[in-house]
């Protein structure tokens, strides 16, 4: 991937949070309640983690001198239940 954070969030019921992981930013766990604090938190972290591991540059790159203005794809996954006549 170049050019392109890819970030993945899940939906954890029994904790009542997504919780956003990515192959792109070494070290990044972030949870939030909703996917919109959850985005707030990454515009966040991702630059302070790349920053702290600027010695492991992120998937595709060979620097993170060349990090600016990155779009960040965010994919959540939220299971529910339909109720529906059998």
């Amino acid at each position: 991937m170049t050019g392109t954070i890819l970030v993945r969030a899940e939906w954890d019921p029994e904790v009542g949070v997504y919780t956003a992981t990515s192959e792109d930013v070494p070290g990044l766990v972030a949870e939030a309640a909703t996917l919109e604090a959850l985005e707030t938190k990454l515009q966040t972290l991702i630059p302070e983690l790349l920053e702290l591991n600027a010695d492991i540059p992120p998937k595709g790159r060979t620097t993170n001198q060349d990090w600016t203005d990155v779009p960040m794809v965010l994919i959540s996954q939220h299971v529910s239940k339909v109720r529906i006549h059998a």
